[in-house]
């Protein structure tokens, strides 16, 4: 059997292995929307998607004028938190995909969030794959920078011991696209037909490897990708 062409496999988590995002900003538009700003979740997901709040702050105070406090921060985590723990679902296909990646690494998979620790954890939680990713759980909210910067990347592999660009990247945003392909990393963007904050051209444009809709075709996807030490990956034809 051909070795497996990366040595580690390397996961954001919302919108990749679960599907958050409708929830969170549902829950954040309602919040934003007693402070005076009037958005649809649809308008909330274009904005903020793959975006922290937090690092958010400046914008809501342009549009509300009210200066985001860390009490405001923690009722929002708090109502999010109470939402996702009733409505998160799986994106089809992610656990079994991470499950048979885990096995075909011999662990070696991350997940690596610009989310905190605490909801990652939840929602890894929620659809029983936790045991997946256990002490192998980054997140950007404890670093300086959190993406685009690569840097929860850069930690995630050097916990893992592999070289950064031995690793594939799976991401949904252009903001975390961005943040893979500044580590190094062969980034591979997950746009399901119906997904619409960050297309096919977009996460293309961003650096991607290739774009796919499918997270069930992932372990397959990756088990197929040629990567020549030095000389980048490439599809095997």
């Amino acid at each position: 059997m051909d070795p497996f062409p990366f040595d580690a496999v390397l996961f954001d988590c919302d919108g990749v292995l679960v599907d958050s995002e409708p929830i969170t900003n549902r829950v954040l538009a309602e919040m934003l929307g007693e402070l005076g700003w009037a958005l649809t979740v649809e308008d909330a997901m274009r904005i903020f998607t793959g975006k922290a709040v937090k690092d958010e702050a400046a914008l809501i105070e342009a549009r509300t004028g009210f200066a985001i406090t860390p009490e405001w921060l923690a009722g929002f985590r708090e109502r999010r938190n109470v939402a996702l723990a009733r409505d998160l679902v799986a994106i089809p296909g992610a656990a079994q995909a991470a499950r048979a990646l885990h096995a075909a690494l011999d662990g070696r998979i991350a997940c690596a969030s610009g989310a905190d620790r605490h909801k990652v954890e939840l929602q890894l939680d929620k659809i029983g794959i936790l045991d997946c990713f256990e002490g192998r759980i980054f997140s950007g909210h404890e670093l300086p920078r959190s993406k685009p910067a690569p840097d929860v990347y850069l930690v995630a592999a050097q916990a893992l011991g592999v070289d950064p660009a031995r690793c594939a990247v799976v991401e949904d945003t252009v903001t975390g696209a961005a943040a893979g392909v500044a580590a190094g990393a062969t980034v591979f963007g997950y746009s399901p037909s119906d997904l619409g904050h960050s297309g096919p051209q977009a996460l293309r444009a961003a650096g991607v490897a290739q774009v796919f809709a499918d997270m069930a075709r992932l372990p397959a996807l990756l088990k197929d990708w040629r990567c020549v030490s030095g000389l980048g990956c490439d599809a095997v034809p």
